[in-house]
C-alpha cells in the first residue's frame, strides 16, 4: 500500500508542475486551485507514505516520477524539444527510481 500511495503523489507531483504553466502566473482562478489542490494531496499522500518507507527512498522516487512525468508531459502539451540528450537523462532518472524501489 505505501508503494502505491507513493506512486500517486509522484502522479500528483505531476499534476501540480504542469498546472503551474497552467495558471498563468497564478492569475487564473480554477488553474491555481487545482495546482494548490494537487500540491496538497501530493505532500499529503507523500506523507502517508512515509510512515512506512525510508524517507530519502521515498522522496528521491517521488521527486523521480514528478520529473520524468513533468519532462514527458512538457514535451507532449508544450512542443518542448525532445533530444537524444534529454531522453537520455529520463532515462538515467527512471532507472534510479527502479533501482531505489528494488533495493528499499
Amino acid at each position: 500500500m505505501p508503494w502505491i500511495l507513493l506512486t500517486l503523489a509522484g502522479l500528483f507531483e505531476i499534476g501540480w508542475a504542469v498546472g503551474l504553466k497552467y495558471t498563468d502566473g497564478f492569475t487564473k482562478l480554477v488553474p491555481t486551485v487545482l495546482t494548490a489542490g494537487s500540491m496538497l494531496v501530493s505532500i499529503v499522500l507523500l506523507g502517508l507514505a512515509v510512515k512506512t518507507l525510508p524517507m530519502g527512498t521515498a522522496y528521491a522516487i517521488w521527486t523521480g516520477i514528478g520529473t520524468v512525468g513533468t519532462v514527458i508531459l512538457g514535451i507532449v502539451l508544450f512542443a518542448e524539444p525532445v533530444t537524444a540528450m534529454r531522453i537520455g537523462c529520463i532515462t538515467l532518472i527512471v532507472t534510479g527510481i527502479l533501482g531505489l524501489k528494488f533495493v528499499a
